[in-house]
């Protein structure tokens, strides 16, 4: 792969890793900053007005799916990818520059939540921009490979994060964190945000994007989405299963560990940090993979992988007592998880034509994201608090389930052409036809 292309993969996936660190730091620093925004005396509450202005972002996430994946497809992709990073910078200024309740009442409350709000349509429009870029800029051949990166730079982010909070929590006295210190990751995620929006600048526009000439007052619109509205629902049904695990094996692996496993909070940490390295490490290889074989397949071994083995290893992780055995089933989980993370974005964008590609890709996700994959963690803790951990395990097997069967009937989608991907009924079927051609 030449300099040109690592340069396009570069560009269109590092708004993922600072999306994905800002989204990281919130909930991971929100225990030393709970405080600092509303009247002290109940710990509890504050973390519940905290956790209620996060889980905002989540719900904003189809609101910015929409908006930005429109203008995606009317304005390009290069200005839907500007747009979420200035987003993206503004939140993480507002945040890291929030007055404190002492300060302002609840006026500091009232900027965190406008953070949030930007934040949530920030990452609601990122994926799909970034997902939609990285598979038309790269090569036909290898366009497994490189919008692989999605999700390594979602995990890198997320790595970044929690080593800088390793660092400060090692670095600083638990009252400077509560004091000032959490403002820190906010600085540095506002920093990386001003170098990408300078990268994107400069980027240049897709082109299949350019050579489109489907009608322009149709690009980008719920109705033209509409005529597509079986890929649509085809990719809710695709992420839900996906979503569910990478959270579970992700964000929650950490709080499960040390909630329910018992191994302390240190030992969680470290193995959810090595497992993520791991991960990252595993996106590549099943992107190259995927360009040989297909996409299903990796899809249907998750899928498979997920739903008969998620309740053996959330029952054995439950009972790891150290190190080294919790690793070993988080990296068997997460090796599964692979087989979805590494090529889902392009299959999404493999599914739409060029005119509404960034919009298909964007509302549908977003929509499945905020209802499956944010919330996750609430749905196994809900389980956990009513006594009944192992439901969650179920669940989750059940929405692999869920994905495993649309896996099975699915079209292969690695030799579309995305110039020639177009609707055959028009509006009234939602029926889609997609020239194949082999990658020579």
């Amino acid at each position: 792969m030449g300099r040109q292309h690592w340069k396009k993969i570069w560009v269109g996936s590092a708004g993922n890793m600072v999306e994905w660190f800002d989204w990281f730091v919130y909930a991971s620093f929100a225990t030393y900053f709970a405080g600092a925004f509303f009247p002290s005396g109940n710990p509890t509450a504050q973390l519940m007005n905290t956790a209620g202005i996060f889980a905002v972002g989540f719900f904003m996430r189809p609101v910015g799916g929409w908006l930005l994946g429109r203008v995606g497809d009317r304005k390009g992709r290069k200005a839907a990818l500007t747009l979420t990073v200035t987003l993206m910078s503004a939140s993480a200024v507002l945040i890291a520059v929030a007055p404190t309740y002492g300060v302002a009442g609840y006026g500091g409350a009232l900027v965190l939540l406008v953070a949030r709000l930007l934040q949530g349509l920030s990452v609601g429009g990122e994926y799909a921009a970034s997902a939609t870029y990285l598979t038309e800029a790269s090569d036909p051949r290898r366009r497994g490979f490189a919008s692989s990166f999605q999700y390594v730079s979602m995990t890198a982010g997320q790595i970044v994060g929690l080593g800088l909070q390793i660092v400060l929590q090692r670095t600083m006295s638990d009252d400077a964190l509560h004091s000032y210190g959490w403002r820190i990751p906010f600085v540095v995620g506002a920093l990386g945000a001003a170098v990408v929006f300078y990268l994107r600048r400069h980027m240049l526009e897709t082109e299949v994007y350019e050579e489109d000439t489907s009608h322009a007052g149709e690009r980008g619109t719920l109705r033209a989405l509409w005529q597509h509205r079986r890929e649509a629902f085809l990719v809710v049904a695709l992420t839900m299963g996906g979503t569910v695990a990478y959270y579970t094996y992700t964000t929650y692996l950490t709080k499960y560990l040390s909630n329910s496993a018992g191994l302390s909070k240190q030992t969680a940490t470290l193995v959810s940090f090595t497992a993520l390295i791991v991960f990252a490490c595993l996106q590549p290889l099943a992107g190259a993979l995927s360009d040989r074989i297909g996409r299903r397949p990796l899809l249907i071994t998750f899928a498979v992988g997920s739903t008969f083995l998620t309740v053996p290893i959330m029952t054995l992780l439950r009972h790891a007592d150290g190190y080294w055995s919790a690793l070993g089933l988080a990296l068997l989980a997460l090796v599964v998880v692979t087989g979805y993370t590494s090529i889902n974005a392009c299959v999404k964008a493999e599914l739409f034509p060029t005119g509404v590609r960034a919009l298909g890709v964007a509302l549908p996700y977003a929509i499945a994201n905020a209802l499956f994959g944010g919330t996750a963690e609430y749905v196994a803790l809900w389980f956990k608090k009513a006594g009944i951990e192992s439901g969650f395990y179920w669940y989750v097997a059940a929405c692999a389930a869920v994905s495993l069967v649309v896996y099975v009937t699915m079209r292969e989608t690695k030799d579309l052409d995305l110039g020639r991907v177009k609707a055959a009924g028009g509006a009234g079927d939602g029926s889609a036809e997609s020239t194949v051609t082999t990658a020579s």
